[in-house]
Protein backbone atom coordinates (compact mmCIF):
# COMPACT_ATOMS: atom_id res chain seq x y z
CA UNK A 1 0.00 0.00 0.00
CA UNK A 2 1.23 3.39 -0.73
CA UNK A 3 0.71 6.76 0.97
CA UNK A 4 -2.47 7.87 -1.02
CA UNK A 5 -4.20 5.19 0.43
CA UNK A 6 -3.30 4.97 3.72
CA UNK A 7 -5.62 6.37 6.59
CA UNK A 8 -4.70 9.99 8.19
CA UNK A 9 -3.19 9.91 12.19
CA UNK A 10 -2.13 6.52 11.89
CA UNK A 11 1.23 5.55 12.05
CA UNK A 12 2.94 3.07 9.37
CA UNK A 13 6.34 1.61 8.61
CA UNK A 14 7.99 2.26 5.28
CA UNK A 15 8.45 -0.57 3.43
CA UNK A 16 10.41 0.32 0.34
CA UNK A 17 10.71 3.89 -1.85
CA UNK A 18 9.56 3.07 -5.62
CA UNK A 19 11.72 5.68 -7.44
CA UNK A 20 14.35 5.01 -10.35
CA UNK A 21 15.28 8.94 -9.66
CA UNK A 22 18.82 8.72 -7.29
CA UNK A 23 18.44 12.10 -6.25
CA UNK A 24 15.16 11.79 -5.33
CA UNK A 25 16.45 8.68 -3.33
CA UNK A 26 18.81 10.67 -1.28
CA UNK A 27 16.86 13.36 -0.68
CA UNK A 28 14.26 11.14 1.17
CA UNK A 29 16.66 9.74 3.29
CA UNK A 30 17.91 12.83 4.30
CA UNK A 31 14.44 13.84 5.47
CA UNK A 32 14.26 10.13 7.15
CA UNK A 33 12.19 8.37 4.87
CA UNK A 34 13.63 5.35 4.40
CA UNK A 35 12.77 1.54 4.95
CA UNK A 36 12.09 0.84 8.58
CA UNK A 37 10.87 4.08 9.65
CA UNK A 38 8.21 5.13 10.73
CA UNK A 39 5.64 7.91 9.07
CA UNK A 40 1.81 9.46 9.56
CA UNK A 41 0.19 11.10 6.90
CA UNK A 42 -1.12 14.50 9.11
CA UNK A 43 -3.34 15.83 6.45
CA UNK A 44 -4.32 15.38 2.35
CA UNK A 45 -4.32 18.34 0.27
CA UNK A 46 -5.30 18.50 -2.91
CA UNK A 47 -1.91 18.32 -4.52
CA UNK A 48 -0.75 15.61 -1.61
CA UNK A 49 -0.36 14.59 1.53
CA UNK A 50 1.42 16.22 4.64
CA UNK A 51 3.54 13.98 6.37
CA UNK A 52 5.40 13.35 9.76
CA UNK A 53 8.82 11.86 9.67
CA UNK A 54 10.73 11.94 12.67
CA UNK A 55 10.61 15.30 14.32
CA UNK A 56 9.12 17.29 11.50
CA UNK A 57 6.16 17.49 8.89
CA UNK A 58 7.13 17.97 4.68
CA UNK A 59 4.11 18.58 1.82
CA UNK A 60 4.96 15.78 -0.59
CA UNK A 61 2.71 15.44 -3.75
CA UNK A 62 0.93 12.47 -5.10
CA UNK A 63 3.18 10.94 -7.21
CA UNK A 64 6.10 10.60 -4.31
CA UNK A 65 3.36 9.39 -1.81
CA UNK A 66 2.85 6.70 -4.79
CA UNK A 67 6.19 5.94 -4.74
CA UNK A 68 6.75 5.83 -0.74
CA UNK A 69 5.36 1.90 -0.06
CA UNK A 70 4.13 1.31 3.97
CA UNK A 71 3.23 -1.75 5.79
Amino acid sequence: MNLNEVKLEEEYIVDAVETDDEELNSFLFSLGCYSGEPITVIARKRRGCVVSIKDGRYHIDRRLADAIKVK
